[in-house]
């Protein structure tokens, strides 16, 4: 069988608030689906294996890694990336923690951390480190050592709690 003749399936999701669409072969991963047919470009590709989580979004309010999902069994969902967090031109409180704490430095695993760290505060808006670890368990960061990342975490939640 030629992939040309492989026939496309329409995809409609709400990424961000927004509804979007577009056809794809029915193996697209969803992490491929959100940057080549959204052109949403925040959420990485990393692994494809799972292992490092930089594709992390939230679909229908849970972390998923994207790399894990074909995007036809994502029709219908609400998705979060990364590019959703802000709001009007104003960073999330997690982004602004990541950012004043050094909770970053090459950036790449950042988008999914920053996923991982909401879907965290939003179930737990005081963790401990030990919940802090669990809940960015999925989330491999290669550059920091994590100290930095877990401070970003405490000032977010500190942040959050105040609004």
């Amino acid at each position: 069988m030629n992939m040309s003749d492989v026939k496309k399936v329409l995809v409609r999701v709400r990424v961000n608030g927004e509804a979007r669409e577009a056809e794809v072969e029915p193996r697209t991963l969803l992490v491929e689906f959100l940057r080549e047919h959204l052109n949403l470009t925040g959420t990485h590709v990393g692994c494809d294996t799972t292992y490092c989580g930089a594709c992390t979004v939230t679909l229908n309010g849970r972390t998923v890694k994207s790399c894990t999902l074909f995007a036809p069994m994502a029709n219908g969902a609400e998705i979060t990336t990364v590019e959703g967090l802000s709001k009007n031109g104003k960073l999330h409180p997690i982004q602004e923690a990541f950012a004043a704490c050094h909770g970053l430095q090459c950036g790449y695993c950042t988008p999914g951390l920053l996923l991982s760290t909401l879907q965290l505060l939003k179930t737990n808006p005081k963790p401990s480190t030990e919940q802090m670890r669990k809940g960015i368990a999925g989330n491999t960061c290669r550059c920091t050592g994590y100290q930095n990342i877990f401070k970003s975490i405490r000032a977010a939640a500190a942040e959050m709690e105040k609004r």
